[in-house]
């Protein structure tokens, strides 16, 4: 992209993040087959699936599950229109997370636990090959650019 830009002048914006989730008033989520971990958690607390797979308990975390960062899909839309705006100045580079260490996969499925009043029971499963133990991002980046700001935090 970087050579487009410098051969025509074609700007770009590049936003690289790793877990959108939520919805707003007006528009939902619904996978089929659903894969996220939110939303399958979710499901678990409307009695719509048994439990959650936890893929792997032995990773080097604080408590053995994997690390994310969960990024709400309305903040992503902010940071989508402030790099577009943005790209009168040139082309823009940006990753958006979650703004500190990430979440793990316990945290998720306990974050649920805590909004629904639920229980969610887990299953531990076999690691998922390549699943590396911590995937986060910083957002320091299009902060300091761009002024961008997390307004909507997925877990606590």
């Amino acid at each position: 992209m970087r050579w487009y830009d410098e051969a025509f002048g074609v700007r770009y914006a590049s936003l690289r993040y790793f877990n959108a989730a939520g919805a707003t008033e007006k528009c939902g989520e619904d996978h089929d087959p659903e894969t996220h971990l939110i939303p399958i958690a979710l499901q678990v607390a409307a009695c719509e699936r048994p439990h959650v797979d936890i893929y792997g308990d032995d990773y080097p975390t604080p408590d053995g599950t994997c690390v994310r960062d969960y990024i709400h899909v309305v903040d992503l839309a902010r940071a989508h229109i402030l790099a577009l705006h943005a790209l009168a100045e040139g082309s823009r580079i940006y990753n958006l997370g979650c703004g500190g260490d990430g979440y793990s996969v316990k945290q998720v499925i306990e974050t649920v636990r805590e909004v629904t009043g639920k229980e969610i029971p887990t299953k531990i499963a076999a690691r998922r090959a390549g699943d590396p133990p911590t995937l986060i991002a910083s957002s320091q980046k299009i902060k300091s650019e761009l002024g961008w700001q997390q307004n909507i935090r997925i877990c606590r």
